[in-house]
């Protein structure tokens, strides 16, 4: 035991050396936040002999924390760390890794809390860098061009903005360095994730294939024991492109095959190791089944506050399947009951509240005037105004699922 214990600290030391942190993966949140605080002090002493460097890694550290853990402290952290890399840059080149740290954790911000002006922010700090001299650092550039670009590709919904940001995708893949994990992992998810969309949106099985073929080398390259993270994302992902598949063919089998899916990405870490990927899972479940009531209620707890994009949805899907069971036996105290707590929420002052949070508040009310209605006969005026608001708020926030299960409520007769 303790021959293994040393060999272990070995290991982890030879790891926190490396560029790679795939490593991450395997320790718990608290560990990385011990190991991002670490960083940020050594990078912080006066000894510090590559300051530059050591600040990068504490912003890149502070980053994963706060993609696992959704704090805005977090983040905060991170952008400090990259203004002190940039402080400490000593040619163009170092000046440029820095300007990158920063528009991450811009990127990163957009990815938890959603505002499409921090990609605007992002992508203008890339426009305004010198031509990078090294190879690997304009390669760095140009994977962050292009997953800027899907990301606003993404929001639009546009077929061709699609397929423009996936062929910048695969060509910043031609572009890294072989072996430059888990960068070239992320570059692999997104790409992905962009052919699925596109190929659902156009309902061509060839890009689907495609972004399948992806999605199954990824899972392969991502051991349980080395990558459980990344390995559960990309799960997650195949579980949601199987699951809407299931619903357009209308087939029992592939929706089973969903659902195993999801339940092997969630039983990859547990949900204290990484917050929001645990709750993730839960929420793409909870679109294509009903869940247990304990278990949305525990996405939502984890996600609360911070103005996070996932803790909206969080609340939308579990207020949605409350309602659902309410209204289904005709549980009409039940729905009052749920209309209060809604009311409640929506009376909180900012910024206890945002946006966000009133979007999905306001999805919640028409649902249960929706299933209030099918008992009583008596839908409100003004529904349709209510979910359109609801869904332009969440589309102005850069949450398009949002904003979909917005506009999949407006009643037919009150559809432009």
């Amino acid at each position: 035991m303790f021959e293994f214990g040393r060999d272990l600290r070995r290991l982890f030391e030879k790891a926190r050396d490396s560029d790679d942190l795939g490593w991450l993966e395997l320790i718990g949140l608290n560990l990385v936040e011990a190991e991002a605080r670490l960083q940020s002090t050594d990078a912080g002493r006066v000894s510090c002999s590559r300051p530059h460097e050591a600040a990068l890694r504490a912003s890149a550290l502070w980053r994963e924390h706060a993609r696992r853990a959704g704090t805005a402290a977090s983040l905060e952290k991170a952008e400090a760390a990259a203004r002190d890399a940039a402080a400490a840059a000593q040619n163009d080149d170092q000046g440029v890794r820095a300007a990158l740290a920063m528009a991450q954790a811009g990127m990163l911000a957009f990815d938890l809390c959603g505002e499409p002006a921090r990609l605007t922010a992002a992508g203008g700090l890339l426009a305004a860098l010198p031509t990078a001299r090294r190879s690997d650092t304009a390669a760095a550039v140009a994977a962050l061009h292009a997953r800027l670009k899907s990301r606003e590709a993404a929001l639009s919904g546009d077929a061709e903005a699609l397929n423009e940001a996936s062929a910048l995708m695969e060509a910043a893949l031609h572009g890294l360095k072989h072996g430059r994990r888990p960068i070239e992992d992320e570059l692999k998810l997104e790409r992905a994730a962009l052919m699925l969309e596109a190929g659902l949106a156009a309902r061509d099985p060839h890009i689907l294939d495609q972004a399948g073929r992806d999605l199954r080398a990824l899972v392969e390259a991502c051991p349980p024991d080395q990558r459980p993270i990344s390995r559960a994302r990309a799960l997650a992902l195949c579980a949601a492109g199987m699951a809407a598949l299931a619903a357009v063919a209308g087939s029992p089998l592939a929706r089973d095959q969903a659902q195993a899916l999801f339940d092997a990405a969630a039983d990859q870490f547990t949900p204290d190791h990484s917050p929001m990927d645990w709750a993730a899972v839960q929420v793409l479940r909870a679109e294509r089944e009903p869940l247990p009531p304990l278990v949305l209620a525990q996405a939502e707890a984890l996600t609360e506050g911070g103005g996070l994009v996932l803790g909206a949805m969080a609340h939308e899907r579990r207020v949605a399947q409350e309602v659902g069971r309410a209204g289904s036996i005709g549980d009409l105290r039940a729905l009052l009951e749920i209309e209060a707590g809604l009311r409640s929420r929506l009376a909180r002052p900012a910024p206890a509240t945002t946006p966000l949070d009133w979007a999905s508040d306001q999805i919640g009310m028409a649902r249960v005037a929706l299933a209030r209605a099918r008992w009583t006969g008596s839908t409100p005026d003004g529904l349709g105004l209510m979910l359109v608001e609801a869904a332009a708020t969440a589309r102005e926030c850069g949450a398009p699922t949002l904003a979909l299960a917005a506009e999949r409520l407006i009643p037919a007769s009150e559809k432009a």
